[in-house]
């Protein structure tokens, strides 16, 4: 059975759980109190529960659980010169931070941008903040495009795609600790249907159609 917790949080519960157990083989009672609040915290956000993918040849679904704080229509992706909506997702702490797959297709790219720290919500965190972008290429041929966002607090990007593996709609492909943001960026004609605001929960909530 998969257990409820992405795998890269594993260090993160076993260091801070050793350190609640040798704290209170001390009686260091304060210390073994942070470190227990720390060990609880590390599976809370660490958390991956199953998800239920809606059915629809067209749907796209939110890469990730947040807030949705930008809707807007933008020149070129991160890969091809063309114009596409970028729709952003901010991811606070408490969010499960596992990030989805939000069409299914071939992934023709994998490009990985160091960059600053800058709060991941601000308009220009996409531009200057450390980044892991995905390219995915539909059977159509329409072009897809996820960018994982660094924050202020967010220091690690994970993503396990390869160039040209086949994805589906839903799937995990990694996460980002602590405090994040991710931008999809979809063809000119999909049908947008959220808004700057609404809540999301990643693989599960519906961002647009691709007509």
């Amino acid at each position: 059975m998969r257990l409820p917790v992405a795998k890269a949080g594993y260090p993160f519960i076993i260091a801070s759980g050793a350190a609640c157990l040798f704290f209170a083989g001390w009686d260091l009672k304060w210390l073994m109190g942070i470190s227990l609040l720390t060990f609880v915290f590390m599976i809370f956000f660490f958390r991956d529960p199953s998800r239920e993918i809606p059915e629809g040849s067209e749907l796209v679904v939110a890469p990730a659980d947040g807030k949705v704080i930008s809707v807007e229509k933008v020149k070129e992706t991160p890969f091809v010169s063309e114009t596409a909506w970028k729709l952003s997702i901010f991811m606070t702490v408490f969010n499960v931070h596992i990030n989805r797959i939000p069409f299914g297709g071939t992934v023709a790219g994998v490009r990985y941008s160091p960059g600053s720290f800058i709060p991941a919500d601000k308009q220009d965190a996409s531009k200057q903040n450390e980044k892991n972008m995905i390219w995915i290429r539909t059977e159509d041929h329409r072009n897809i495009c996820v960018v994982q966002v660094a924050g202020l607090i967010a220091r690690r990007i994970i993503c396990r795609l390869k160039g040209m593996e086949q994805v589906v709609r839903g799937e995990r492909f990694g996460l980002i600790c602590f405090g994040s943001r991710v931008d999809t960026y979809l063809p000119e004609n999909a049908e947008i249907a959220v808004k700057p605001g609404d809540r999301v929960q990643g693989g599960t909530s519906i961002m647009g159609y691709l007509k």
